[in-house]
Order: structure tokens, then C-alpha cells, then sequence
């Protein structure tokens, strides 16, 4: 299976300007860079698909190795539907800002500006932890301290304990 070259830079610059629209704080832009990055995976998956071959229907005349793979096909449309919901979701959601501040950019909230104020160090979080975190006590500790039993100590015989 040879790569056709045009595919991979159309897919390229799909991907490209996609993820650069996407960066922007207008939804409409952010609407336009996921509807260029759902084609771009489209066109990912098509150019997996290999070169166009017989309809994947059983024939016995037919080898294994004429059919095109259905499965990158089968891909694209799922990738479709999942798109179009996304392009739908975000359609809602920009109206919706239109509706209330008459205005199609994301704005920064003050929690946000003061939270990306902040150190980023958490007293929890990066505390020093001590290499050894266990309560429990190795065998070489437990015989260098006075009156800690160790597995010989308790030996049964019998009915009574040895110490």
C-alpha cells in the first residue's frame, strides 16, 4: 500500500489550521477548528483505507486481496455522526452565549485570573516524603531492639510457648 501524498497534506493543513482555530476565544472559531479537525480525521482514516478496491461482498471469483477493507469506512461514518452531534452541541452553546452577553468570545473569569496568580506549589501535594513509608520494622531492626519477638521466639511445642 503506497501513501498518496495529497491526502497527507491536505490532511496536514486541515490538522493545522484546526488546532490554530481552536486556540482562539471565539466559539465560532473554536466551531470552525473542530468541524477542520473532524475532516481531517475523516481524511486520516480514508487514506488507511488503502486504494479503492471490489465492494466488500462475498464472491467466490473474487480473491481475498481485491476487496477494499470496510472497516476505515465504517470508521468515517461513525467519525461523521460523532462530528455532527459536536457541530450541533457547540451550535447550541453559541447561541446560547448570544443570547445573554450578545457577544461570541470566552472571557476570563476572575476566579480563573487569581487561581493563575497563585504558586503552584501545594503543601499536600509536594510536601518532602520520606523514602521509607512503611510502619512495619525490618528483621534487622527488630533484633537490635530489647524485648521485640521475633518468628523463633514463638515456636509451639505442644501446649506451651518457648521464649
Amino acid at each position: 500500500m503506497s501513501v498518496n501524498i495529497t491526502l497527507l497534506v491536505v490532511m496536514g493543513a486541515l490538522f493545522a489550521i484546526g488546532i490554530y482555530l481552536l486556540l482562539e476565544r471565539s466559539l465560532t472559531r473554536v466551531l470552525l477548528g473542530l468541524i477542520l479537525l473532524t475532516n481531517g480525521a475523516n481524511v486520516l482514516l480514508l487514506s488507511t483505507g488503502g486504494f479503492a478496491g471490489k465492494a466488500p461482498l462475498y464472491n467466490e471469483n473474487i480473491s481475498a486481496s481485491e476487496y477494499s477493507d470496510a472497516l476505515p469506512q465504517a470508521l468515517i461514518l461513525t467519525s461523521i455522526v460523532i462530528s455532527f452531534a459536536v457541530t450541533a452541541f457547540m451550535l447550541g452553546l453559541i447561541y446560547r452565549s448570544w443570547l445573554l452577553v450578545r457577544r461570541d468570545e470566552v472571557q476570563d473569569d476572575l476566579e480563573d485570573r487569581r487561581v493563575a496568580t497563585q504558586s503552584s506549589f501545594d503543601e499536600e501535594d509536594d510536601a518532602d516524603v520520606p523514602a521509607e513509608t512503611t510502619e512495619f520494622t525490618s528483621p534487622e531492626e527488630s533484633e537490635e531492639r530489647p524485648g521485640s519477638r521475633t518468628v523463633q521466639d514463638t515456636q509451639h511445642t505442644g501446649s506451651e510457648e518457648i521464649r
